[in-house]
């Protein structure tokens, strides 16, 4: 008699159908799962701790608290339905301290991510250790996350500066507390994304610690330790006293108690982020299965579909931004991001047939300012670059250089522009802030000629005199297999009104050069994201700011994908080490297959 399996002899593995789903869990409750699903993927974060408080000896510097630890595990399962508890951040504030709480899985047995330590005390990732008398971070739960970092051994000076250790995160330890006069940096957390897919809240990175606290008695400025990446919060500078809250569903470290001699009534540590739970149901069909027994799986729908991804490396460049007018200021370079070499990539996942498209923007230059002799009209100012977007990854737009007694509300972006001659500060570069940075500052008005723009490298420098400041010079990148530089600040313009004044320099990677008297700035480099160069001016007539150069993204991917660009101006290329290069010098769509 014929077997009713189709006459299929063997071993019958563990199978699941669970499509790959992601169920991300935020609070306690139960996850159900698909009724075919007999294999999960889980990350389970826990709270994190609270930054420390510290009321004895210096009473201030306190460490950061620590990520929560995150467990990651592959199981079989039953039932379908999970039971979760997430884990509460540990309560921060004055007089308080606590660790983060546990969460858990039921998987079917109990799985038990460890809550993160406030400072100095041991948990998932430990606390920073407390200033003063020299203190240890707390430890870290072994393959759940990483120890704090140590207190500043002693005080410095001037103002008995005392420094908290940055708590712990999953992916890395926390700083210590010895870089006068701020406190220590908070652990990086850990990007699940590699495995759980993309699309998660906070870009799939969880459990940063918290920054140390920092004490100064001379009420001189001092900044808290940074947050780690992964939801951590940022240390109590002086004079404030009060740490940071985490991230609520990141399990982030809380930042540390800070303080001065005179503020004791208002100093606290900052509170932990709560906990996560990410469920992935997991598709399997290993061993031996019959035609009948594929074939009717593939009918229902739950038969197993191979996942694919592909792994890119990216350079993404905004617009710079415009030069302004008479006494002018170079405009900012675009923001600078990218991967290469080195960073980390983007991932994009899929089912077979594999073929994903991507929408990549590129950021226009902005356009140089234009006189008249008096104070500028809005409509005459120059104006930002433009971003440019791939993915997840935005680069700000570079700020507008300064025009004369026309303060602007945009000289901030990727890299700032450069200021002018009595018209207030130069722009902030890094706006809004990414890790790691994406431009600098604008040059400082010095005089009658204008700052030089921002660049990806180094800030502009100021002008002296009635000569214009160079523009910060930009960075190198060989992602395409060549070192090219993009991404230099505008040169301020020089007045000659003071006979001889000269505009400054473009920053290397497509800076515009800044021009004197009436003379047109000098435009960015189109497709560098270079800032354009100011106009200078003279008595009683000025002339045109540069235009800043449009931005760029190139995208590197391995030989095997196949990759496409549009429109046809855009193009794609071979590249070292069996990679290509698709690269955007306008807007269009990449597709991946």
């Amino acid at each position: 008699m014929a077997r009713t399996n189709g006459g299929i002899i063997g071993k019958t593995n563990k199978t699941s159908f669970g499509k790959c789903t992601v169920t991300v869990k935020t609070s306690s409750g139960n996850i159900t799962l698909q009724p075919g699903t007999g294999i999960i993927q889980t990350v389970i974060v826990a709270g994190g701790g609270s930054g420390g408080y510290h009321d004895s000896g210096p009473q201030g510097g306190a460490g950061g608290g620590g990520g929560g630890g995150i467990l990651e595990t592959c199981t079989n399962v039953c039932s379908t339905t999970l039971p979760v508890v997430i884990g509460g951040g540990g309560a921060g504030g004055r007089g308080s301290q606590n660790n983060g709480s546990n969460s858990t899985v039921c998987s079917p047995s109990v799985q038990t991510a460890i809550g993160g330590g406030y400072g100095t005390n041991p948990g998932g990732s430990g606390g920073g250790g407390n200033a003063g008398t020299p203190a240890s971070g707390g430890s870290g739960t072994a393959c759940q996350g990483n120890d704090g970092g140590d207190s500043s051994p002693n005080p410095g000076s001037p103002g008995n500066n005392y420094r908290g250790g940055g708590g712990g995160g999953a992916g890395a330890a926390g700083s210590p507390g010895s870089g006068y006069p701020n406190g220590g940096a908070g652990g990086a957390g850990k990007d699940v994304s590699p495995t759980m897919g993309p699309g998660l809240p906070n870009c799939g990175v969880y459990a940063g610690g918290g920054g140390g606290g920092v004490r100064n008695d001379a009420n001189s400025p001092a900044t808290g330790g940074a947050a780690g990446p992964g939801g951590g919060a940022a240390g109590a500078p002086s004079p404030s006293g009060v740490g940071s809250n985490a991230t609520a569903n990141t399990g982030g470290g809380g930042g540390g108690q800070g303080n001065y001699y005179s503020n004791a009534p208002s100093y606290a540590g900052g509170n932990g982020g709560s906990g996560i739970v990410i469920v992935k149901e997991l598709n399997k069909a290993s061993g031996m299965w019959s035609l009948k027994s594929q074939f009717s799986a593939k009918q229902q729908g739950t038969w197993v579909q191979t996942q694919c991804s592909v792994s890119l490396d990216y350079l993404v460049v905004a617009g710079g931004g415009g030069g302004g007018v008479r006494h002018g200021g170079g405009g900012g370079a675009g923001g600078y991001r990218t991967s290469f070499p080195g960073g980390t990539q983007l991932t994009l996942t899929g089912y077979e047939p594999f073929s994903v498209s991507v929408p990549v923007t590129i950021g226009a230059g902005g356009a140089g300012g234009v006189g008249p002799y008096t104070n500028p009209a809005p409509s005459r100012l120059a104006t930002a670059g433009s971003n440019s977007i791939f993915c997840s990854i935005t680069s700000s737009g570079g700020g507008l250089g300064g025009s004369w007694q026309t303060p602007s509300a945009n000289l901030s972006g990727g890299s700032g522009g450069g200021a002018a001659y009595c018209s207030g500060s130069a722009g902030t570069g890094n706006t809004p802030p990414v890790s790691p940075p994406q431009g600098n500052d604008g040059g400082a008005n010095g005089g009658f000629g204008g700052g030089g723009g921002g660049g990806a490298n180094n800030v502009g420098t100021a002008s002296s005199s009635a000569d214009g400041g160079a523009g910060g010079n930009g960075l190198a990148n060989s992602i395409t297999g060549s070192s090219i530089s993009y991404a230099g600040g505008g040169g301020g313009g020089g007045w000659t009104g003071v006979p001889g004044a000269v505009g400054g320099a473009g920053g290397s990677g497509g800076g515009g050069a800044g021009s004197a008297g009436t003379a047109t700035g000098t435009a960015g480099t189109v497709n560098t994201g270079g800032g354009g160069g100011g106009n200078g001016g003279s008595s009683g007539a000025c002339g045109v700011g540069g235009a800043g150069g449009s931005g760029i993204v190139i995208v590197r991917a391995p030989s095997a994908a196949t990759l496409a660009a549009s429109p046809c101006t855009n193009t794609v290329s071979p590249a070292p080490g069996c990679t290509q290069v698709a690269t955007f010098t306008v807007s269009g769509t990449l597709t991946i297959s």
